[in-house]
């Protein structure tokens, strides 16, 4: 039985809005001395724009009943399966065809992919029940279409975020009642995949390289993390003062986009890095709660993997840039520069938030 429509988690909301806020004013800083001779704002007004736009589309779909998306999730994961494929036969850009050029924007689809899965895999999970325990009958069917999705964005390449799909799809099978064993098969078996994949690569080999021994290959392999290193380590406990990065002037790329939070760590200390990660904790366990409170198992199943997508991202990130993990090339959620990750962000935010003005707070 649903329960009577109550408030939003304003604790949720703060979290994501509070973070979105950080994130306008680190593109702004990160990005000013980039675009100086041309358009210093240049970064800044796009990043308010998709800002502006992603807000209005989280209310919108916060005030839509989340039971209303179910007919359109195998639409909406079709839609997606062909942009993945779409997407193959666009020109490269640094390597990899990411990205597909509307003329007025720029989308990328494997950021749809990663909500459009969590839909479809909520819904289908649903019906299979007790049958998930099965490992043919009950969780056959989901390893061989997250292994379709991993292949197809695995072609651009990306192998950051075919590792966050993977991740968020096993917390959803476990929500499920995957068995452990079953649990080691899977987890065995990424492991090899992401070893395999990375030896037949060589600049996924140097990216290991560069992480491994970053000082002993400091002009090339790990020339970024070194400077993510020192961003991090000049800022100490305050930070250096918002605008007054060093690392932003031609030393570390990607300095807006996926290496954000060095420069964050560099204008504002580590009371300002440590901040955030208390605001992603904070989202995690209120995104959690709504899922443990949930009234039905579809919402609870949307809310664990909606949550785990965007946590699972934010600390990947966050574990490259301070030289826990080897360099995987996804942005930090609500902070980074990219209007495609901020819009699927805010859209997946806003049905969460549906999601918790029907569960038993």
């Amino acid at each position: 039985m649903r329960l009577k429509k109550g408030a939003p988690d304003l604790l949720l909301l703060f979290s994501a809005l509070f973070l979105l806020a950080i994130g306008i004013v680190m593109v702004f800083s990160a990005s000013y001395y980039d675009t100086l001779e041309n358009d210093p704002y240049f970064y800044l007004r796009r990043q308010l724009t998709w800002a502006a736009i992603s807000i209005v589309a989280m209310f919108i779909v916060m005030k839509i009943d989340y039971y209303r998306i179910k007919p359109y999730i195998n639409f909406i994961f079709a839609v997606s399966l062909i942009l993945l494929l779409v997407v193959l036969f666009t020109e490269p850009v640094d390597g990899a065809r990411r990205w597909i050029d509307l003329g007025f924007t720029n989308v990328q689809p494997s950021e749809i992919m990663k909500l459009s899965i969590i839909l479809l895999f909520a819904k289908e999970l649903t019906k299979t029940g007790p049958r998930i325990k099965n490992f043919f009958t009950g969780l056959g069917p989901y390893l061989l279409l997250l292994g379709v999705v991993g292949f197809l964005i695995m072609l651009e390449p990306d192998l950051g975020t075919t590792m966050t799909i993977a991740g968020t799809v096993g917390i959803l099978l476990i929500a499920a009642g995957l068995r452990l064993s079953h649990f080691l098969v899977m987890g065995c078996s990424g492991l090899g995949t992401v070893v395999a994949l990375i030896l037949q690569n060589p600049t996924r080999m140097n990216r290991i390289v560069g992480y491994l021994d970053p000082w002993s290959h400091a002009s090339k392999e790990g020339y970024q993390l070194i400077n993510s290193l020192y961003a991090l380590g000049s800022g100490g406990f305050f930070g250096m003062g918002l605008g007054n990065s060093r690392q932003k002037l031609d030393y570390l790329p990607a300095q807006n986009t996926d290496f954000i939070y060095a420069i964050l760590g560099e204008e504002l200390g580590f009371i300002g890095a440590f901040l955030v990660i208390l605001l992603f904790s904070l989202f995690a366990w209120r995104g959690y709660r709504i899922a443990l409170t949930c009234p039905d198992s579809f919402g609870s199943f949307l809310a664990v993997g909606i949550t785990t997508m965007i946590v699972l991202q934010a600390f990947i990130n966050m574990g490259v840039v301070t030289g826990l993990l080897p360099i995987t090339g996804i942005c930090l959620p609500f902070i980074s520069y990219g209007g495609s990750s901020l819009l699927i962000s805010m859209v997946a935010l806003g049905i969460l938030l549906n999601i918790s003005r029907y569960s038993q707070n």
